[in-house]
C-alpha cells in the first residue's frame, strides 16, 4: 500500500474539517476516498467541496462495503463512535475515532476488544496530546524531575458558553444526545492529558451542577477530587458558566513543582529533596533554595493534522501512535466515576461500578424531554464547513 484510503464518517463541523485536511493534501501518503453524513445538506457540501472524486454515502454501512477506503475517522455523535468502530473492525478497516471514546465505559470495552481482534491500527484524536507544554511536562514527571507527586491541581473554565450555544441544536447539553455536558464535551482532552500524565486515580468524589449556570439538564460546573494510592491527589475543576475563565495547571512533588498557565510551562527545582528538608533541617521554617525554569509554548502544526499524519504512518510504516485508541477508555473512566459519584452522593472507587452507572444513566435519558429548536437559530451559530476551529486549539 503506498498510499492510505481515508474515509470520514460524520461531517459535521469537525469532520468536514478533518476531510477537507486530507483533500488538501495536508496528510502525506493519503487521500480522501469517501465520506458519509445522514444529512442531505453536508452531503451537498462535500459534492460542492470535493467533486466526483470524492464518494458519498447516506448510510456509514453502505460505505464500509464499497471497498473504496482502508480506514476511517469517525466524527459523529459520542453515543455512535463505539457501534460504528466495532462495524469497521469487522471489516477490516483500521480506525481513528474522535473523542471521546464513548459514553459508557462498558460499550468502550467491546469497541477495544474489538480493535484488538482485528489487529489493525487503532487511533484517538486526542490532539492536545501534542502540544509543547503538556509533552515537556509529562516527560518530566515521568523522568522524575518533580520527584514523588504530591498534588495535581488543574482549574479549566475559561469556555465560556451562552445559553444561545445550548440552544443552537436539539443534541446539545442533553443526555440523550451527548451523554453529558461539560465532561463529555468539553474536558475529554483534559481528563485524557490529566491520567496521560499521572495514570487513573484510584478513588474519587465529584460534584457535578446540572444546570448551575444554564438553562439544561446536564453539568456545567463540576469539581473533582481523587486520590492515588500512592498518595498523590488531584483536583480537577471545570465550568462553561465563569467569565473570565483560568486555564491553570499545577503539579507539585517532593522535587519541586511545575504550573502551566498562560502560554508557558514554569518549574520551580528545589536543590535537595522536600521529604530530606523536612525531616533532617533543625530550621523550623526555612529558606529551601530552588532553581527556576521558563518553557515557552512552541507553535506547531495543527494537532488534529498531527495525528492524523501519525494515523496514516502507522499503518504504513508502523510509527508508534500519539494516542493509540485502547487509552481513551482512561479519561471516560474518570467522567463516568465523577457522574456515578454525584448521582450516589459517595466517593467512589475508578473504574467505577459499570452496571449501576450504565443503569442511572439510562434512567437521566428516560426521563429527558428533547429540546427542539429552530433551524434558523441553528445556522445562525453554524461554523464554517471544513476549517478547523480555534476553539479546538489549547487556550491560555
Amino acid at each position: 500500500m503506498d498510499k492510505v484510503r481515508l474515509a470520514v464518517i460524520g461531517i459535521g463541523n469537525m469532520g468536514s474539517a478533518h476531510a477537507k485536511a486530507i483533500f488538501d493534501e495536508k496528510i502525506s501518503n493519503a487521500t480522501l476516498s469517501c465520506v458519509a453524513d445522514i444529512d442531505e445538506d453536508k452531503l451537498k457540501w462535500a459534492g460542492e467541496a470535493f467533486g466526483e472524486k470524492v464518494a458519498r454515502f447516506r448510510d456509514y454501512n453502505e460505505l464500509l462495503s464499497s471497498g473504496l477506503a482502508d480506514a476511517v475517522i469517525i466524527a459523529t455523535p459520542h453515543y455512535l463512535h463505539p457501534i460504528i468502530a466495532i462495524a469497521a473492525f469487522n471489516k477490516g478497516f483500521h480506525v481513528l475515532t474522535e473523542k471521546p471514546a464513548g459514553v459508557d465505559t462498558t460499550e468502550v470495552e467491546a469497541m477495544n476488544e474489538a480493535a484488538s481482534a482485528s489487529g489493525k491500527t487503532f487511533a484517538i484524536m486526542f490532539n492536545q496530546r501534542t502540544d509543547s507544554l503538556y509533552l515537556k511536562l509529562a516527560r518530566s514527571v515521568r523522568e522524575g524531575k518533580l520527584g514523588t507527586i504530591k498534588r495535581f491541581v488543574w482549574i479549566i473554565n475559561n469556555w465560556y458558553r451562552t445559553q444561545a450555544y445550548y440552544d443552537s441544536a436539539s443534541w446539545r447539553a442533553s443526555w440523550n444526545g451527548e451523554g453529558g455536558g461539560a465532561l463529555l464535551n468539553q474536558c475529554p482532552h483534559n481528563l485524557d492529558i490529566w491520567q496521560w500524565i499521572l495514570g487513573v486515580p484510584d478513588t474519587l468524589k465529584a460534584f457535578c451542577h446540572e444546570g448551575r449556570f444554564h438553562d439544561i439538564k446536564v453539568e456545567d460546573d463540576v469539581t473533582i477530587y481523587a486520590e492515588y494510592k500512592s498518595g498523590a491527589s488531584a483536583v480537577f475543576i471545570t465550568s462553561t458558566g465563569e467569565f473570565p475563565g483560568t486555564n491553570r495547571l499545577e503539579i507539585s512533588g517532593t522535587k519541586g513543582k511545575a504550573v502551566v498557565e498562560n502560554g508557558k510551562l514554569e518549574f520551580f527545582i528545589l536543590d535537595d529533596d522536600e521529604r530530606n528538608i523536612c525531616f533532617n533541617s533543625d530550621e523550623a521554617m526555612p529558606k529551601a533554595h530552588y532553581s527556576e525554569e521558563i518553557i515557552e509554548a512552541q507553535k506547531a502544526e495543527d494537532g488534529h493534522i498531527l495525528i492524523i499524519r501519525n494515523f496514516v504512518n502507522n499503518i504504513l510504516f508502523g510509527e508508534e501512535l500519539i494516542a493509540p485508541g485502547e487509552q481513551g477508555i482512561k479519561s471516560l473512566q474518570i467522567s463516568n466515576a465523577a457522574y456515578l459519584s454525584t448521582w450516589t452522593n459517595s466517593e467512589v472507587s475508578v473504574p467505577a461500578d459499570k452496571r449501576l452507572f450504565s443503569r442511572l444513566l439510562n434512567e437521566k435519558k428516560e426521563r429527558e424531554i428533547i429540546k427542539y429548536h429552530s433551524d434558523a437559530h441553528t445556522a445562525s451559530l453554524k461554523e464554517s464547513a471544513g476549517v478547523y476551529s480555534s476553539r479546538w486549539d489549547v487556550t491560555w
